[in-house]
Order: structure tokens, then sequence, then C-alpha cells
């Protein structure tokens, strides 16, 4: 899933791309609607994330311009909670809309929402043989269930929602810990990794890759 992020605000673009993308998501943002216009026309989005307040220009005007060519969902996400301007944001066609300060899961969640809406919110992540359905928490190789711990599930479902993403040990360590909320260390994770790959049929590495003195990385 690709997002166009229409958002000036620096500090809070360097947050929700890093929120985003260890979601799986791939994002480009945009300062202004003139970048915001270039962008859209090299790339296909299936959602945008649109703030009103713009450098060189409104919100508003903008989403009226992309729903007069497109269906796009776009998502208002803007700091201006007056009810008149949540009622215009839905009246000029946007699918949610979101007053900052945000919640990040719950920002994650109706993002979620609207692209399941237009039938692009697929729950299956993939990698050759390997599935893993992030609705039920199934996961499967060639269609046989394989039965994992949670801390399995976090780190194969950090992977493959970045698949040609390099994980660094540390970066994976950072963000995973044991079912009673300690940090794993480096040995645990080691053996973690070889288990994963035993149970995923994976002892080759050809689905998780190493990467020698870096870490690890799912396969496109």
């Amino acid at each position: 899933m690709r997002i166009l992020l229409v958002e000036d605000n620096e500090n809070i673009v360097l947050g929700l791309k890093y929120l985003l993308n260890s979601e799986g998501y791939e994002v480009d943002a945009a300062g202004d609607i003139i970048r915001a216009r270039s962008f859209l026309g090299d790339n296909t989005y299936d959602l945008i994330l649109l703030d009103i307040s713009l450098p060189d220009g409104d919100g508003f005007d903008f989403c009226s311009e992309l729903r007069r060519r497109s269906d796009m969902p776009i998502i208002f996400l803007t700091a201006r909670e007056e009810e008149a301007d949540v009622v215009k944001g839905f009246d000029l066609g946007a699918d949610d809309y979101i007053v900052k300060p945000f919640r990040n899961r719950e920002l994650l969640s109706r993002i979620k929402n609207v692209l399941r809406r237009v039938g692009k919110g697929s729950t299956i992540l993939r990698c050759g043989q390997v599935a893993l359905d992030t609705l039920t928490g199934r996961v499967t190789v060639g269609g046989e269930d394989v039965l994992l711990t949670k801390l399995e599930y976090k780190i194969l479902y950090s992977m493959l929602s970045c698949p040609g993403k390099l994980f660094t040990r540390d970066e994976i360590l950072s963000g995973i810990w044991d079912i009673s909320g300690n940090f794993v260390n480096d040995n645990t994770l080691s053996v973690t990794m070889k288990r994963i790959r035993e149970k995923i049929g994976d002892t080759e590495g050809n689905v998780i890759k190493t990467v020698r003195g870096m870490g690890y990385r799912i396969e496109k």
C-alpha cells in the first residue's frame, strides 16, 4: 500500500513516515500542494493523508480538485476541529476526518478501515509459500498451519510488513519483548530467528536473508 502524505510540519512528517513504514506502508511526503501534484503525476497511490492549512493553498480546495478526477481515498489530518470544517470535509468527498493531535493506533485503524471499505485493505502478508493473515493471526506455509510463539509472530509480522527492508539486529531488539514484557537480548534473538526459519521451512535462508554484520531482510 502506498500513501501520499500532504503535510508541511516536518516533525509530523518524520513521525508519520516512521509509523506508517513500520506498518508496511510506502510513504511519499509533500510539504505543499505543488509538490503533491508532482507526486500524483508520477505515481499511483492507495490513499492520501491531507492537511488543510498548507503553505500554497487550502486542503479543501485541493480535495475538490482531486475529487473531480479521482475516487482515491482521502483522509483529512488537520488541527481544525470546528464542526463546520468537519462537515465541509465530508461534503467535499473525504473518506475520513482526523483531528490533531491524534493517537497513532487510532490513525492506523482508521486508515485500514478506509482501505478495507474501498477494497484495498488485504489482510494477507506473503513471501513465497509463507502467508500471514493479520486479521486472524494465522500463519501458513504452502497452506499448512504453522504455530509460532508470540515473539516469533511479532518478528515475522514486522519483517513481512516491509519486504526488502533491512532490519538491523538493534532495530529488531528495540521493538520486541518476550511474553513477560522483558526485553530480548542478542543471543535470544539469534535463537528465535533460527526457530522461525525452521518453522517456516527456511533453513537455507531463502525467505529471511541474513545480511552479514548488519541484520535480516525478507526477500520481495
